[in-house]
């Protein structure tokens, strides 16, 4: 009998130390096995037609041919650039972060967004050079070497100028590359309107090492976009006009500089006829150099590109898209659209909008388009601020 009760002890034993070892080799093999976290990347790899609704896409109106889709999530996106390998650098306003984002599989959406830089104060501008990321605080230039190969263990910046003024009032800076390769970085007036010293109301551009300053244009309010012409090599910009005049004056500006030293009114005169009412005193508009073409009242012109793709018909090439951020300070909300400007003889000839419907019936507003960037394929990217993704329109017959 106790040879029975020993036996049956001895089996559960054994298979008790069977489970055990069992259960113990398991746990071992899950915790050698990597765990499979969450994708922090965008919905928009599995899932772009949940966010073509979430970002009610079937509103916008585009012409015949065109059509939009999400390009890529990005907390509070403004200005856009280019890395040579094809990354788009992100810049923002509100959180202090830089952001690349990548689509490899060149499908028109990005497989990831990369956070490469935070803690910055308002980093809005971003420009690339020679493997290099520039990006525009208020009151310095930071640069990012060979960022493209580094983007998921971002290097420390350098500062290469911080001598820019430290106001926030349109402090914010939209910086590129010029044809001569200068960084031009504007620098916005500290107010509404007021007489600004050297420093303010201007564009300025300095080596891309940070050295030889200078003012290249001056009477600029508040420039937060610029490019130059593919063909003549000119400069055009965008130029913010005054507040508190009314609804419908001052216009917004679209301004070319072709040389250094020009004047554009500020604060003496707004788009180019009205004198302002107290510093246009004994001043001549005529003096200046007028807009080539008033963009609106309070339409909040920002990024402009011109068109050097071939995705898009013929007629769109080495055109001009401005994005029109949208009034904050009219009674009737207006802009919230990115507009085509067609130019001839380096004249504007035109203006038709391009891409509407962020602005609602009933003053809604469902987008603020920020910045607009060609990609490689041809398709135009819109940066949004205020919903936080960047936009591509696409063509196809």
């Amino acid at each position: 009998m106790s040879i029975v009760l020993n036996s049956r002890l001895f089996l559960k034993a054994c298979l008790a130390s069977t489970l055990f070892l069992f259960l113990f080799s398991c746990k071992e093999k899950e915790a050698s096995t990597p765990i499979k976290t969450a994708d922090t990347t965008q919905a928009a790899i599995t899932s772009p037609d949940s966010l073509f609704a979430k970002y009610s896409l079937d509103k916008i109106k585009l012409q015949p041919g065109f059509k939009i889709n999400v390009f890529a999530e990005v907390p509070n996106a403004r200005s856009m650039c280019w890395g040579a390998k094809g990354t788009l650098f992100v810049g923002n306003m509100g959180g202090g972060k830089v952001f690349a984002a990548v689509d490899n599989d060149k499908n028109g959406v990005a497989e990831k967004v990369y956070t490469i830089a935070s803690g910055l104060n308002t980093p809005c501008g971003v420009a690339f050079k020679n493997g290099n990321l520039y990006v525009a605080e208020i009151n310095r230039i930071l640069r990012y070497d060979d960022i493209e190969n580094h983007l998921d263990n971002p290097p420390s910046y350098k500062v290469i100028y911080d001598k820019y003024p430290t106001e926030g009032w349109h402090g914010w800076k939209f910086i590129a590359f010029g044809p001569d390769g200068k960084l031009y970085v504007p620098v916005g007036a500290p107010c509404n309107v007021c007489e600004p010293d050297s420093i303010h109301a201007c564009i300025t551009r300095i080596n891309d090492d940070g050295t030889g300053l200078e003012v290249f244009a001056k009477g600029i309010r508040n420039s937060v976009g610029l490019a130059w012409h593919p063909q003549t090599g000119q400069l055009w910009f965008t130029d913010n006009g005054r507040d508190e005049l009314g609804d419908n004056v001052p216009s917004d500006e679209l301004n070319t500089a072709p040389q250094k030293g020009m004047h554009f009114g500020f604060p003496y005169c707004h788009q180019g006829d009205i004198p302002d009412p107290k510093f246009g005193q004994g001043k001549n508009c005529a003096d200046y150099t007028p807009p080539a073409l008033k963009l609106g009242p309070h339409v909040a012109s920002l990024g402009l590109r011109f068109y050097t793709g071939n995705m898009f018909p013929a007629e769109y090439k080495n055109q001009m898209f401005i994005a029109e951020h949208g009034s904050w300070n009219r009674s009737q909300k207006i802009g919230y659209q990115v507009v085509m400007v067609k130019l001839e003889n380096n004249k504007v000839v035109q203006s038709t909008p391009f891409a509407s419907g962020w602005l609602q019936p009933g003053d809604s507003v469902i987008g603020r388009p920020v910045d607009v960037e060609v990609a490689a394929d041809g398709a135009l990217l819109v940066s949004d601020d205020s919903k936080g993704a960047i936009y591509r329109i696409s063509y196809s017959k």
